[in-house]
Order: structure tokens, then sequence, then C-alpha cells
């Protein structure tokens, strides 16, 4: 999950990946907006910095997962990581029964997966995960890893060594901020676009704290 010293970092290849989507199209999740404009400016930055080595064209707005569904569908079907317009209603109806304020939230500093730069999230309140909890009772999430908040700045596009990827993070000077969580959101992202953008299905406004 987490890259390590002295390893390639595993490259996004521009192909479709039809073993994966099986022709359905959109991919649903729920999310949260990055908003705060210091920290857009900052994620900006960041990205600009390392664009050489990593994956472009990419529309994908800055945003932190907060519970992977599927592939939304009428109904279930056939595939496991089908997530229904029932299974999405079930979650706003629980949502809705047990009140949720908003929270803050703190960005962290730079780290990588084994495909991906990131920026670390800090959830000290426990928030997220309580969220998560809920979808649960609805639900199985379509992640095979355990849950690590972070905002993606971008996969990798080209086998390159590790250390070379941990010597930039260690001489970029880095920021952290605070911002506060008033909504969630719901949407999907086209299976066959690599990277593209989010589109807003559903939000959910949190209470004022």
């Amino acid at each position: 999950m987490f890259l390590k010293p002295s390893m390639p970092v595993v490259p996004t290849l521009a192909q479709d990946y039809p073993e994966w989507h099986k022709g359905r199209t959109h991919y649903s999740l729920w999310y949260l907006e990055i908003q705060q404009p210091e920290l857009l400016h900052y994620l900006q930055h960041l990205r600009q910095h390392f664009s050489d080595i990593l994956y472009t064209p990419n529309t994908r707005q800055f945003h932190i997962t907060l519970f992977i569904c599927g592939f939304l569908t009428a109904h279930k079907q056939d595939w496991d990581d089908d997530f229904s317009h029932q299974q999405l209603q079930q979650q706003i109806e629980l949502l809705n029964r047990k009140k949720k304020y908003s929270f803050k939230l703190k960005s962290g500093y730079l780290n990588s997966f084994e495909s991906a730069l990131f920026i670390e999230i800090d959830d000290s309140e426990g928030s997220l995960a309580e969220i998560r909890q809920q979808f649960y009772a609805c639900s199985e999430e379509v992640a095979p890893l355990q849950y690590c908040p972070h905002i993606t700045l971008g996969l990798y596009k080209d086998n390159i060594n590790s250390d070379a990827v941990f010597e930039r993070i260690q001489n970029i000077p880095q920021q952290q901020f605070e911002f506060q969580v008033q909504q969630l959101t719901f949407g999907t992202y086209r299976a066959q676009m690599l990277q593209g953008p989010l589109t807003p299905y559903h939000q959910f406004l949190l209470g004022d704290a």
C-alpha cells in the first residue's frame, strides 16, 4: 500500500480496463470536496511541482475519499462491486436519522502509496471513521486495503525508483491547513476516463457545530 524505499513505483498505464468496469460506466463514492482557497492553491502548487512524474491529463478535483461504493446501478446485479440506488437511499436515510454536525480536519504532510502521491489527512476526532461505520450498515465497501484519509495529488506515470520520490518530498517546503467540513458529497466518475472529473450526485449538509 505505502511506498517503500528502494523499490519502483506502480505506474498508471494509459489504457482502458475492461476487466474492471465490465462495460459499466459510473463508479460511485462518498467524498469530501476541498473548498478552502489556501489549501487548494497549495495542492495545485504541489501537483505542478511533481507534474513531470504524475499521470496527465488529470481533471479530477482535489477531494478526500470517504467511502467507495462501486458501480452505480438501478438494481443490484451480478457483480460484487455493483451499488444500487436503494443502497444509496438507505445510506442517506441513516445519515438523516443520526444527526451529524460539521467537523474539522487538518491536512498533513506529503506521502506516497505505491501508485500515487498524496497529502495525509489528520482525523484526530474520528469523524470520518464514525461516518464510515454508518455506511457499512448499508453495504460493504469496495476497498480491500485499510482506510487512510488523504488527498491524492496524482498517479505515477513512469516506472521510477521510490528513493527519487522520497528525496523530492524531503526537499520541498510543506504546509499544513485546518479546514471545516460542512457537507458530504456522493458522486461518480466515468470508469472509461482515467483521472476524469467527479460529478456530484447528492450532497448531504451537516449541522452547525
